[in-house]
């Protein structure tokens, strides 16, 4: 049995926080590194790092700190669709963000030397290549999400911290190569059409591990039968709310992404017409 600490979920509660000294240093820390990583690069360049991504990976980071250490986190053990929110918010939001803000590049362009050489060397490693692979992010993807929520590696995040803190990171890392072809930097050229049809392959997955939860008839996780909860949802509404979050929020994330994509698409095909329709007027005047 684990005892309960914290008081029912209410408005007083949206203002809790908890700041634990390992995540704090390294949302601080990966946050100075990547702005000194900015400097560097006007130093070595005369060309100035992309606002754009340094904005958007500052607010994955602030992203990843209201996850983790507002009362999201606060909640996180106690109630499985706050926790399930949590794990949108770092996959979905602070990982494209990420994802976004091209860290890979930044850390390539703001080093030289034999360290610069090193880093490129590295990035350029086969299995390095592999693990950035779209293909891999996507199978990881499909794969993580139905194993870490549906299986009693979940109920092990709950009942043990570290590898809860593990979880967190894991989720970042695993948004972060998902997004990255979907984004279209640090060297990864998709056509728009991959690019939707790799969003299209990755509904079914939130699909499908949401609509496994929503259907569950009683409670899956020991964790949350040993709390005795006595406030809030029951724990079967508690774990179908989790499941809708997953499975509404999650495709709704993902439908949102596909917007852009298909307008590039769209644009893609305009210009290839209008190119094609160049070379056959040109070839017509000969």
């Amino acid at each position: 049995m684990f005892l309960l600490q914290v008081p029912p979920l209410g408005i007083h509660s949206l203002y809790l926080v908890q700041f634990g000294w390992i995540p704090t240093l390294l949302i601080v820390g990966f946050g100075a590194l990547y702005l000194l990583g900015v400097h560097r690069v006007r130093q070595l360049s005369s060309s100035a790092w992309p606002r754009y991504r340094t904005i958007s990976f500052m607010i994955s980071l602030l992203v990843i700190a209201i996850a983790i250490e507002s009362f999201i986190g606060k909640y996180d053990n106690v109630l499985f669709w706050l926790h399930m929110i949590q794990h949108l918010l770092l996959v979905m939001i602070a990982g494209g963000l990420a994802a976004l803000g091209a860290p890979i590049d930044l850390l390539r362009s703001a080093t030289s030397g034999k360290l610069g050489k090193y880093i490129e060397s590295t990035y350029q490693n086969r299995i390095v290549q592999v693990i950035f692979h779209p293909i891999t992010a996507m199978v990881l993807y499909a794969a993580s999400i139905p194993i870490t929520h549906l299986t009693s590696i979940y109920n092990d995040t709950l009942r043990y911290e570290s590898i809860h803190d593990l979880e967190h990171v894991f989720f970042i890392v695993l948004g972060y190569l998902f997004w990255r072809p979907v984004i279209g930097i640090e060297g990864i050229k998709l056509s728009p059409a991959i690019r939707l049809a790799y969003l299209a392959l990755a509904v079914p997955v939130d699909t499908f591990t949401g609509m496994a939860l929503v259907l569950t008839k009683s409670e899956i996780f020991p964790y949350y039968l040993s709390l005795h909860r006595n406030w809030g949802p029951s724990l079967v509404t508690d774990l179908h709310d989790g499941g809708a979050a997953m499975w509404v929020g999650g495709d709704f994330l993902m439908f949102l992404a596909m917007l852009p994509v298909a307008f590039q698409w769209a644009r893609f095909d305009e210009i290839q017409a209008k190119e094609i329709d160049r070379i056959l007027d040109a070839a017509d005047s000969q």
